[in-house]
């Protein structure tokens, strides 16, 4: 499925320099039926830990945690990345470097680590009020009715839907801004586009606060 690129950013291949040595397989056809290997991921995972962290706890607050995310949702960015439907500098010259096996055990790695958490703030209670809530006047859903309590799934949590509690908050600021403008739109049926177009501002700001507490 994946073949590489032509030219890659002299970001990108600043960044591959710093980082140590990691090999991966080229493919052209998705393999359905390969199952995770964490212990492989971790390998093959070495660039990912480079700003996402060993542990899948990133120390940028602009990078996205990954630890204990959802394998599936996982592997669908990386495939949006690859198919220009989601856009990063430098996520969309990665994603041409792994196999679709490589994806899944990448997954199943960050997938298996402790899940990512908060410092337990709270803001102002607009973003709590949202989180459990919603605002049904205004099309808003409960952010709790798809991410569970804390945002921290569902039982049994849909793959595709994130785990997004206690992550990092100007990267949480920065999706919802996406969402709102329309920047991003690969959520199933668009549904985050429908829910952060009404949003405030303030009301970003305060659920990015609360959301990154859980």
């Amino acid at each position: 499925m994946f073949h590489r690129k032509g030219k890659i950013t002299a970001a990108l291949v600043l960044f591959v320099l710093a980082m140590p040595v990691a090999t991966f397989a080229q493919g052209d056809n998705a393999n359905t039926t390969h199952i995770g290997n964490r212990l492989a991921g971790k390998e093959k995972s070495q660039l990912c830990q480079g700003c996402h962290g060993v542990d899948g706890n990133s120390l940028s607050d602009f990078v996205a945690k990954l630890a204990g995310q959802n394998p599936g949702y996982i592997a669908k960015q990386v495939h949006n990345f690859h198919a220009g439907t989601r856009k990063h500098a430098i996520m969309n010259d990665l994603a041409f470097t792994v196999t679709d096996d490589d994806i899944i055990d990448i997954a199943e790695y960050f997938s298996s680590l402790k899940k990512m958490h908060g410092e337990g703030s709270t803001g102002d209670g607009i973003g709590r009020e949202l989180f459990l809530h919603g605002d049904p006047s205004r099309n808003i859903d409960a952010c709790v009715g798809c991410h569970g309590q804390d945002g921290k799934g569902l039982e049994p949590n849909p793959e595709m839907i994130p785990v997004i509690g206690g992550q990092n908050k100007v990267y949480l600021l920065g999706q919802l801004e996406n969402f709102k403008k329309g920047d991003r739109t690969n959520s199933p049926s668009g549904v985050m586009n429908r829910i952060a177009k009404p949003l405030r501002d303030a009301e970003i700001e305060s659920l990015a606060e609360y959301i990154s507490g859980r």
